[in-house]
């Protein structure tokens, strides 16, 4: 045998002694409060599962679903998600909760329940929107043979999928699992929504990796991003203390029908004109007037040209 002490482990008492030191632990600690643990990344990834199952039926989960069994399949899987989710949305709260006294808490429970219930009813809602999105994809890409070949396999649908489901849930007032679940999507894709986000139908992200949409973005309907574009905020104001002010918007406005292409970068409450196209690896932080066109001139800056149809 060869290794350090004759091939035995090393002792773990001096390293265990540094780690359990509060001084070590207390910014990275977290305190289960009521006895209730952390969201389950697994049964979060089980929800979803099942939601696609249920979005988009014969695609995911049960392929051989039929107009016959549509009933049970979807009652099953939403009766199960009904479950999960409730579960999950009380840890969600709990995470953030500052009463510090033990033991359960009735209302919480309560509370979960009729979120998730509040959800499930909006699911045909996020269907009706995915499905423009889907349309979208097919129009908007040539290479894309059918719909169902970008729900099968589009990066943007999969992105778009968890992030309609968690704009829903952050609407309701779901504390921490919409950012759980979009952040499942931005690991998978590449792109990053965040839940707050307001997008509208038919909405299409082509190849997608690296496109960050901010918080309290607002994009109108028929729009079109390429990889790579930003869609973030300019500055971050603080407060006298000098502490970030939250929630403040500072994400750009995307109106109706415009086009981004890939590596632009909008920074702050602009903004972006209905019909406009934006030119790839832009750096805009001011308005652009409707159906405008525009490209980075010879000297690396923005130049707004009068309205066409492409780049």
């Amino acid at each position: 045998m060869s290794g350090t002490n004759n091939g035995r482990r090393p002792p773990l008492t001096g390293v265990v002694e540094r780690l359990c030191d509060p001084a070590s632990y207390s910014a990275v600690y977290h305190r289960p409060l009521h006895d209730q643990p952390m969201p389950s990344i697994p049964a979060l990834r089980e929800v979803m599962d099942r939601l696609r199952a249920v979005l988009f039926p014969g695609y995911f989960g049960d392929s051989e679903v039929s107009p016959e069994s549509m009933r049970f399949h979807i009652g099953a899987h939403l009766d199960s998600v009904t479950r999960l989710l409730s579960e999950q949305i009380k840890r969600g709260h709990c995470f953030f909760c500052e009463r510090d006294e033990g033991g359960g808490c009735t209302d919480c429970e309560e509370r979960a329940t009729t979120l998730a219930g509040k959800f499930l009813d909006k699911l045909p809602e996020i269907r009706a929107l995915l499905a423009t999105d889907v349309q979208a994809a097919y129009t908007g890409d040539p290479a894309s043979r059918s719909p169902g070949e970008t729900i099968f396999c589009y990066p943007s649908i999969t992105a778009l999928t968890h992030y309609r489901i968690a704009h829903e849930l952050f609407v309701l007032g779901v504390d921490l699992i919409p950012r759980i679940l979009t952040e499942m999507a931005h690991s998978a894709t590449g792109i990053d929504i965040h839940p707050g986000a307001q997008i509208g139908e038919h909405f299409f992200i082509d190849h997608g990796t690296g496109v960050v949409i901010g918080e309290t973005c607002i994009i109108g309907r028929n729009v079109r991003l390429y990889q790579g574009v930003t869609l973030g905020a300019k500055s971050f104001p603080k407060d006298p203390s000098g502490a970030l002010i939250k929630g403040q918007p500072r994400h750009p406005i995307v109106e109706d029908d415009v086009i981004i292409y890939s590596g632009a970068t909008i920074l702050g409450r602009v903004t972006i004109g209905r019909g406009a196209v934006i030119g790839g690896n832009v750096w805009l932080t001011q308005d652009v007037p409707p159906g405008s066109r525009v490209i980075q001139d010879r000297s690396g800056d923005a130049q707004v040209l009068p309205g066409g149809d492409g780049v």
